[in-house]
């Protein structure tokens, strides 16, 4: 797939193939090409080149169809803020063609899914910002999906907030749902994610499961040394006059895969702590550049 803005390549001839009820995680910073992905998916933004089918169904021909099967929880809040929780349930039910004698029971369902059925009844502009997301994802599943797009689904929420949504999104997940989630947030592709791309300028850099991933880029083990500029460039000499790579951030630097490396060796060079590798170094490796959050 490929999408250009003017000169502005957004998708950079990016293929994909995800496996029915499987968790797929798109990770990497904003203006990777995260969002402007899942719009092609969903048909709203069309492609300057390739193509893209979703259960079968081609989007330029069968875009319909697709929409029909397809869940989305857009990046935005898009609800109408004056109508209560239920209403915005109702409308969504009517406009994904769910039939009208299931519209009662998926509604009630969608609310119980983002634990809102004591709250049905109040204004959306009434409910907090975990609540909305809540019951976004709960639209999303409104009308019993078999693939859902999650697009930056706890972006801008407090950790407490965050951890809520991940049990719901990790319920969909095991129900047999398949799901495709863009985030940038490292601990929320390594818990939902079955399978990961890292995706940056628009191409996937990187795939596979967390560990193939870090076992692939970066080892399983990190040491980290603190200190003023001048000794961390000293500690990156040395880390790669010995075959290991490092990464800096701040007035730190880690040396990375260091799980067969002489502890005598990396304590000659300073005070270091020990902790496991994560996707961010994998993806600072791989990039040069920090995911936020």
């Amino acid at each position: 797939m490929t999408k250009r803005f003017g000169d502005f390549v957004a998708v950079n001839d990016l293929s994909l193939d995800v496996q029915p009820g499987t968790c797929l995680g798109l990770l990497g910073p904003n203006g990777a090409g995260k969002t402007t992905l899942m719009r092609m998916i969903t048909g709203q933004t069309g492609l300057n080149g390739g193509s893209i089918s979703v259960l079968d169904f081609d989007i330029a021909t069968q875009s319909r169809e697709a929409r029909a099967v397809l869940g989305v929880c857009p990046q935005q809040d898009n609800m109408d803020d004056q109508q209560t929780a239920r209403e915005n349930l109702a409308l969504w039910a009517a406009l994904c063609r769910v039939p009208r004698a299931q519209r009662k029971s998926a509604i009630a369902k969608a609310l119980a899914t983002a634990q809102l059925t004591e709250r049905a009844g109040e204004r959306v502009t009434n409910l907090s910002g975990g609540m909305r997301r809540r019951l976004l994802l709960g639209r999303a599943f409104i009308n019993s999906p078999k693939l859902v797009l999650l697009d930056e689904p706890t972006v801008g929420l407090d950790p407490q907030v965050r951890s809520d949504l991940w049990l719901i999104i990790d319920a969909m997940r095991r129900s047999g749902v398949t799901v495709v989630m863009s985030t940038h947030y490292i601990e929320e592709a390594e818990r939902l994610a079955d399978d990961i791309a890292i995706v940056n300028h628009g191409r996937v850099i990187a795939r596979g499961t967390p560990h193939q991933l870090r076992e692939r880029y970066v080892g399983v083990e990190a040491v980290e040394y603190f200190g003023p500029p001048e000794v961390l460039d000293e500690i990156a000499s040395k880390a790669a006059d010995a075959g290991l790579k490092s990464r800096r951030a701040g007035l730190s630097i880690s040396v990375l895969g260091v799980e067969n490396t002489s502890v005598e060796l990396l304590n000659s060079w300073g005070r270091l702590s020990r902790r496991p590798t994560n996707l961010e170094d994998v993806f600072v490796l791989l990039t040069g550049e920090s995911l936020d959050g």
